[in-house]
């Protein structure tokens, strides 16, 4: 538990937030009303106000239902973890790739919450001279949003044709794809064998999220294509794993992946399994995988 929540911390920290206090509770069960039992939420309450925070973290995904429960019981801004880490993506995305990708996830996410979000508002109210358009905000956001879905999928769909077409220029090469838990080290990796010194590396969660590949000469003239994804984390929001399905298809298509672990990092099997996961999940557990054991 502490070292999922000094995840958390670390995940706060990278999306600019400072973290002033934490509060846990073992449950058989969570609260089907507000994940946390009703003491725990008193507790809650007090402790935000203690320490003047303005904004509350669950480590764990919670319905729209217990999300706007905690708010209206603490009066404070309630995020999950899902929330958050879409949040450092976003903030993070710099292709517009990445960017229509991380978009797609956050409407996903949105979508069951809009009634949280529209609490506020109120059908209009009926009556001779006091007619609404015949929907409420909330039925107008939905279709909306639904209609950005689709159109964010079709733009999508495109980039991954343009991506199949440049992966077919490099069906001759041998290719290897460098995938891991988040902070790892893979982009170093990246950057030290292709003698590139233009990738770009940083001691941070998620610095990478556009895939990048360079020409990688292994000696006796055979060249290796090698490229960075990604990184992974324990409880990644299934939407964005859907939304990088084109990313990660670099992936899919490698001859070999190269999983690189934090060999420096407590809980380092946890996060192999992490990504063994993910990689289930997107069709490449069985690709042949070399471990390449990090921060040594």
């Amino acid at each position: 538990m502490d070292e999922h929540l000094q995840e958390l911390v670390q995940l706060v920290d990278t999306a600019g937030g400072k973290v002033v206090g934490s509060l846990t509770q073992q449950l058989d069960r969570p609260n089907p009303a507000t994940y946390l039992g009703k003491g725990k939420i008193q507790d809650l309450t007090q402790l935000v106000s203690e320490r003047g925070a303005t904004l509350i973290v669950f480590d764990d995904e919670l319905t729209p239902a217990q999300g706007k429960n905690v708010e209206d019981a603490t009066g404070r801004r309630v995020m999950d973890r899902a929330e958050l880490i879409l949040d450092i993506f976003a903030t993070r995305a710099r292709s517009n790739e990445a960017k229509l990708q991380v978009e797609l996830a956050q409407l996903q996410y949105m979508l069951p919450r809009l009634t949280r979000m529209w609490a506020h508002l109120e059908r209009f109210k009926g009556g001779i001279g006091m007619r609404g358009p015949g929907e409420t905000q909330l039925e107008t956001d939905r279709r909306l949003i639904n209609q950005r879905i689709k159109t964010l999928r079709q733009r999508l769909e495109e980039v991954e044709r343009t991506r199949e077409v440049q992966r077919s220029g490099r069906r001759e090469a041998f290719r290897a794809s460098l995938v891991g838990y988040t902070n790892a080290g893979k982009s170093s990796i990246l950057r030290e064998l292709s003698g590139s010194p233009d990738v770009f590396v940083e001691d941070r969660l998620f610095a990478t999220l556009d895939p990048l590949t360079r020409d990688v000469n292994i000696g006796e003239n055979y060249p290796v294509v090698l490229t960075d994804t990604v990184g992974f984390i324990r409880k990644l929001p299934h939407d964005l794993v859907a939304s990088f399905r084109a990313t990660l298809s670099e992936v899919r298509e490698a001859d070999l992946l190269l999983h690189v672990i934090d060999a420096s990092h407590p809980q380092w099997e946890d996060q192999l399994a992490v990504v063994n996961d993910v990689l289930a999940e997107i069709s490449a557990r069985d690709k042949p995988t070399l471990h390449v054991f990090n921060k040594v």
